[in-house]
Parts: C-alpha cells; sequence; structure tokens
C-alpha cells in the first residue's frame, strides 16, 4: 500500500518536462521495434514465417538465431511500449487537471492538451476504404474511413507495407487481433477476428497505405 501511494504521489508531480522524457522513452521503443523489424524482413521470414522447411528440419536459408532473437526482442519492447504509452497518457491527464484546477488556461494547459493529442493520436499508416457487409471486418465494427494505427503487431513505428498486414492476418486465422482506428478525430478500439467467412479472404474489407 506503501509503494502504491508513493507512487501516486510521484505521478501526481510530473512536470512537462517529465512527460517529454517519457515520449522520448517512447520514440526509442519504435525505433527499435522497427530494426528489428527490418532484421526479419532482411530474413525474408517476417514476424510469423516458419523456421522449419517442409521435412520439419530448421530451415538452413536463414539466421535461426537472428530471426528468435528479434522476435523475441520485439515482443517484450511492445510491452514496453504498450506500458509507457499508458503511463504517458495517465501523466498528461493528470498534469492537464493540476494546471487547469491551479491556472486555467494557460501556457503549460495548452502544451499538454497538444502533446496528448500526438501521443494518444499517432499518425495513422492505412485507411480503411471498403467494407463487405456480414464479414468478420464488419462485425468488428471497422468502418470506411477509419484511419489505422495499430493492427495487431503492426503500428506507426514499425509498418513499411501492406505486406505487414497481410503477414498478420495470415497467421492470425481465429485468433483475435486488436486494431485501433482514428475515427472523426477520436481514438476508436476494436477486436478483429481473421476468419473464412460467405465471402473472400479473412476480413472482407481493402485496406490502402497512407503516405505522407
Amino acid at each position: 500500500m506503501k509503494m502504491t501511494e508513493e507512487n501516486n504521489d510521484r505521478r501526481s508531480e510530473m512536470t512537462m518536462d517529465d512527460v517529454k522524457n517519457l515520449v522520448k522513452k517512447k520514440d526509442l521503443f519504435e525505433e527499435q521495434i522497427k530494426a528489428y523489424y527490418d532484421v526479419l524482413e532482411d530474413q525474408g521470414v517476417g514476424v510469423a514465417g516458419p523456421l522449419v522447411d517442409g521435412d520439419g528440419f530448421p530451415r538452413a536459408d536463414v539466421n535461426l538465431y537472428q530471426i528468435t532473437t528479434a522476435r523475441h526482442n520485439i515482443s517484450c519492447l511492445q510491452n514496453d511500449h504498450t506500458a509507457i504509452m499508458l503511463e504517458i497518457e495517465d501523466a498528461l491527464h493528470r498534469l492537464h487537471a493540476r494546471e487547469k484546477a491551479k491556472h486555467g488556461n494557460d501556457e503549460t494547459e495548452e502544451q499538454a492538451e497538444s502533446m496528448d493529442h500526438e501521443v494518444t493520436l499517432p499518425s495513422p499508416f492505412a485507411r480503411v476504404d471498403a467494407v463487405t457487409q456480414a464479414s468478420p471486418a464488419c462485425q468488428a465494427g471497422l468502418q470506411v474511413g477509419d484511419e489505422i494505427i495499430e493492427f495487431g503487431s503492426v503500428n506507426t513505428g514499425n509498418f513499411q507495407n501492406l505486406q505487414n498486414i497481410a503477414s498478420v492476418v495470415q497467421h492470425s486465422e481465429g485468433k483475435t487481433l486488436r486494431v485501433i482506428v482514428i475515427r472523426s478525430g477520436q481514438r476508436a478500439q476494436m477486436s478483429l477476428t481473421p476468419q473464412r467467412w460467405s465471402g473472400r479472404g479473412l476480413l472482407g474489407c481493402n485496406i490502402v497505405p497512407i503516405h505522407r
């Protein structure tokens, strides 16, 4: 109980500089994740490609140590990234509320609002431009115009091309994926399960990249 109270006190005393330092850590996590994704792309296996050949033996055409290390580190870093995003969001909300109570609409509050928007709504990397009725995508709640900022293990920090999403979908049939989009300027989260249905593919939607 005492430790929890001390943690709460530290969070309540956070300054804008503290938040900026957290954002720097978040950016570092994203850079590291992207670097490990680049390793997997160089090896041609992605995050879920098979590491054994058709006979069940370890593949000799790839660096198994590099691949397993990269996949493990991506998993760990994504957990760290999720945790720090929650910490940043909580810190910004606390800072915003504290400054508003103390000073009203001053410069610090405006900075908090601006950073809050920047951190919690990262730049989208893809957009949904078609959704078929009764499809897995439709049932999950995806809508035309949704701008994607996270699709399973793919996020703004590591997205390279649509093959990243295709790979995740291919290896996640029957498994629930977390999808986060920006809709009408607000963050929306849903659960999407790629699966066979009466239409084509496993999703029933069309996704296009956003070029910036």
